[in-house]
């Protein structure tokens, strides 16, 4: 069965984020074929949409290289997620479907419930499927995409504190997706802001890790999460 490229992508990138493969190293298709257990030409297109979206460059007589981002690359990204992430919101209030509804009410009751018993990873995992559901209210495919490239490449490049009082990120959560409920998307827009603003100084900037820390990684074939 010939895998997908973009189950590929998924894995090069999630191995990127988590540091597995350390900044400005060498990715060859030969080795990452290997690697994850698939032919070099899903690889091969994993690696151009890669570097399209700047997690990968490509160098003179190296070839594919992990990219290495500048601080100012890092400050740039929180700078466009507070600008965009209250767009989505304010997009998800006009647009969203009782489906989305449905997901981001459970999301948040189940955050509310794990943040009273201090649920750790479990809430920072239910944090990212929640502003992932929320980007994906707003019904702008190219938003969608930017908006989760952005969350993808913030992971990357910053280690984010855990809130001492995570009840409280709870809570906004529930208070941004009320307003997303009743249709109010200046009120979205600003609560959304607000809770980006508010939580920005919990962010520290990673240095870059030294080299590939698991030997191994199969590629997840199942259909990626919607």
């Amino acid at each position: 069965m010939r895998v997908p490229a973009q189950s590929v992508c998924t894995a090069i990138r999630a191995d990127i984020v988590s540091g597995v493969l350390a900044r400005g190293s060498r990715l060859t298709e030969e080795h990452l074929a290997r690697r994850y257990g698939v032919s070099r030409v899903p690889v091969r297109e994993a690696l151009r949409t890669l570097e399209s979206e700047g997690f990968v460059v490509s160098r003179r007589h190296v070839g594919a290289c992990v990219a290495e981002p500048t601080e100012r690359d890092a400050a740039d990204l929180l700078e466009m997620r507070a600008l965009l992430e209250p767009l989505g919101a304010a997009r998800a209030a006009q647009r969203r479907t009782e489906a989305h509804l449905k997901v981001l009410r459970g999301l948040v009751r189940l955050g509310q419930q794990r943040a009273r018993g201090g649920g750790g990873e479990d809430l920072r995992s239910l944090g990212e499927w929640f502003h992932e559901t929320l980007a994906q209210a707003s019904a702008s495919p190219d938003l969608t995409a930017l908006l989760i490239r952005l969350r993808h490449k913030v992971a990357w490049m910053y280690a984010v504190d855990a809130p001492a009082r995570p009840a409280e990120v709870w809570a906004e959560h529930g208070a941004i997706v009320d307003a997303v409920a009743r249709g109010d998307a200046e009120r979205a827009r600003a609560l959304t802001s607000r809770h980006v603003e508010r939580w920005r100084g919990s962010h520290r900037l990673r240095r870059a890790a030294d080299g590939v820390r698991n030997p191994q990684h199969a590629v997840n074939t199942a259909a990626p999460r919607n």
